[in-house]
């Protein structure tokens, strides 16, 4: 990067400049280390090691990484690059302007199912008198897509700011589908803020998130840049938001759908009325509170993908589904004011969907599962624990002695505390037995809980390494009590779990 940085020392617009070193920054980002954070180990790495080479290119990389930089990286670069300066070394012609922007504008566009906002930033160079001029006048755009959490999953940078401008006006005026319109540079932040956050958590989570191969490039400038805007009020959740759902609320919500023209043909109200309760639930928490808003990809993505995961489903509800979401698109086109073609490319996506719905929604009773064990291991319904609770819980149907085991709950305290003690019936002779039952307590209600979510993952991959369930847990055990009451570093340590030890704690 050092030796790539020596382009830099010709380069005379800093526009240029600022573009080539997020393209190099993007290299590492979305990256994970074992051990490590990225940022620290590759980021500052390099602001270290090109102020110790002391070369003009090395300058030039400090210079423009004092602005692009995280913010800990910004402030070792711009001290090793003052002391640079200070020792001599030449500093390029576009070293007082690069970051030295003022935005002109910012603009929106929206289509009116809500799925995505694009977002339009202009800015112009300021002169060192203060003065600005078109030149390097330039426009950042940022996708911000709420089917994904309202992630920012696409960035670029255009110099043809009139003709970009021009074209989305004329594209948003011939299509009703579309808007185009000026919002405050002060929203715009606090949108992009909001959007580069989600997607900066879904990668910590989960490794790079499905983005464009451009938003790793472009991702240190729109970071600078977002800075260069006024901020303002924070919104952690698009400008048409809705206010927040209660339970009661919600409540009244499907009871005006039920009664309504648009479910009178579902003929099984009382499938008809869960369905829509798991509509509305999801339009709440996973779509920033809009239960209301539809579209082909929203219904689509909630059929074949969060269903399927997340809510466990009788064979009733399985069949009442498609039909109770199609009339929820008609129920909410109404309230919504979607236009009428876009209604009809909803319950087209709806019915191309529920084909593919049988296969995507696998009941667990398909694999041999009892429904009533099933129901035992699910009492909230979230499919997506199924594996983690059967994971904690093995013995739950049949006898132990006197002990009826499918009477008792494992959502129970009480009735958690026996079936661990069943599970560990060949152990009673250990001195230290009670606390011992009481750690794999904890890391059953942990596992329970999904919390931390790095817990059920760590276990997984050693289960897959072939190593049995009770190793397993006696290394999730040891690394609990050895960290403590200390969220994030626990996370972390589950996360660089790689292997059992040759002697696994016992």
């Amino acid at each position: 990067m050092l030796l790539a940085a020596r382009e830099l020392l010709a380069v005379r617009s800093p526009l240029d400049a600022e573009l080539m070193v997020s393209d190099m920054i993007g290299a590492w980002w979305g990256r994970r280390l074992r051990g490590g954070d990225v940022e620290q180990v590759l980021g500052e790495g390099l602001v270290d090691y090109a102020a110790k080479a002391g070369t003009p290119a090395g300058l030039t990389l400090l210079i423009a990484m004092a602005y692009l930089g995280t913010a800990r990286q910004a402030a070792k670069a711009e001290g090793a690059a003052l002391a640079l300066m200070e020792s001599g070394v030449a500093r390029p012609g576009w070293a007082d302007r690069v970051g030295a922007v003022k935005p002109d504008g910012c603009h929106v566009s929206r289509d009116a199912y809500g799925d995505q906002d694009t977002v339009v930033c202009t800015f112009t160079y300021r002169d060192l008198d203060g003065t600005t001029t078109k030149e390097d006048r330039h426009a950042l755009v940022v996708v911000v897509d709420y089917n994904m959490r309202g992630m920012a999953r696409d960035a670029w940078v255009s110099s043809q700011v009139d003709k970009l401008l021009e074209k989305a006006g004329a594209e948003a005026g011939g299509n009703p589908m579309l808007r185009f319109e000026e919002i405050e540079p002060t929203q715009a932040r606090a949108l992009l803020e909001s959007a580069m956050t989600a997607t900066r958590e879904a990668c910590d989570r989960n490794g790079p998130p499905p983005v464009s191969e451009s938003y790793s490039t472009f991702h240190a400038f729109a970071r600078s840049r977002i800075k260069a805007l006024p901020p303002g009020r924070k919104r952690p959740a698009p400008l048409h938001t809705e206010a927040p759902y209660s339970r009661e609320r919600r409540a009244m919500l499907a009871a005006e759908f039920l009664a309504s023209d648009a479910a009178e043909h579902l003929s099984d109200p009382s499938s008809a009325s869960r369905c829509a309760d798991h509509i509305i639930d999801y339009g709440c928490e996973q779509d920033f509170g809009r239960p209301l808003r539809v579209s082909p990809t929203k219904c689509e993505t909630f059929l074949l993908d969060w269903l399927p995961r997340k809510v466990m489903l009788s064979p009733a509800e399985q069949e009442a589904m498609p039909y109770a979401l199609s009339a929820w698109a008609r129920f909410a086109a109404g309230r919504t004011a979607l236009p009428e073609e876009g209604l009809r490319a909803t319950l087209d996506a709806i019915w191309e969907a529920t084909a593919r719905f049988p296969e995507a929604y696998r009941d667990p009773t398909s694999f041999g599962l009892d429904r009533e064990l099933v129901e035992r291991l699910l009492p909230d319904g979230d499919l997506s624990a199924l594996g983690r609770r059967a994971f904690a819980f093995p013995y739950l149907q049949g006898t132990h002695g006197d002990i009826l085991l499918d009477r008792l709950n494992p959502a129970d305290e009480g009735d958690r505390r026996v079936l661990l003690g069943v599970d560990h019936a060949a152990e009673r002779h250990r001195a230290d037995y009670d606390e011992h039952l009481a750690w794999h307590e904890e890391i059953a209600t942990r596992l329970w809980e999904g919390d931390p979510p790095q817990l059920w993952e760590a276990a997984q991959r050693l289960l897959d390494l072939g190593h049995d369930r009770h190793e397993v847990l006696h290394v999730l055990i040891e690394i609990a009590e050895r960290i403590g009451d200390h969220p994030d570093e626990l996370a972390a340590a589950l996360d660089d779990i790689a292997d059992i030890p040759d002697s696994p704690p016992a």
